[in-house]
């Protein structure tokens, strides 16, 4: 079995790297990820898909940092996926209410959420180097 004593930090670290660079891409194009969530909500595929894959990174998250860990990264990294998945059931379901609710955040509040996905990226790559 290989050793999964990093996963919480790889995991911290992949996740930062995406919001940290998903938060820079919407605030160097502002408008984006509400033009993104617009093109799911016309997509009924896209929807399917989109829910299909958040389960699917939610569940790797979830199965490969343990709940009852010594490691409160693991633990938080374990709420994180199972939040994923359930999102992702939502998405799957739901996704025509689910998504209009973002898709009417997105407007006014971009630039919010721009910055809060920078510094949520960053506070996880500044974890994930810690733990290495």
């Amino acid at each position: 079995m290989p050793d999964l004593s990093l996963a919480p930090a790889w995991t911290a670290l992949f996740l930062g790297l995406f919001a940290f660079f998903a938060g820079i891409g919407e605030l160097r194009k502002p408008g984006h990820w509400h033009t993104l969530i617009q093109e799911i909500v016309a997509s009924p595929a896209l929807q399917l898909a989109t829910g299909l894959l958040e389960l699917f990174l939610g569940a790797v998250i979830y199965i490969a940092n343990p709940w009852a860990s010594p490691d409160w990264l693991s633990s938080v990294l374990s709420v994180v996926g199972g939040l994923m998945c359930i999102e992702a059931l939502m998405v799957i379901a739901f996704s025509d209410v689910y998504m209009a609710f973002w898709v009417r955040r997105f407007g006014p509040l971009s630039k919010l959420w721009s910055w809060a996905s920078v510094v949520i990226g960053l506070a996880l790559i500044a974890v994930a180097m810690l733990h290495f």
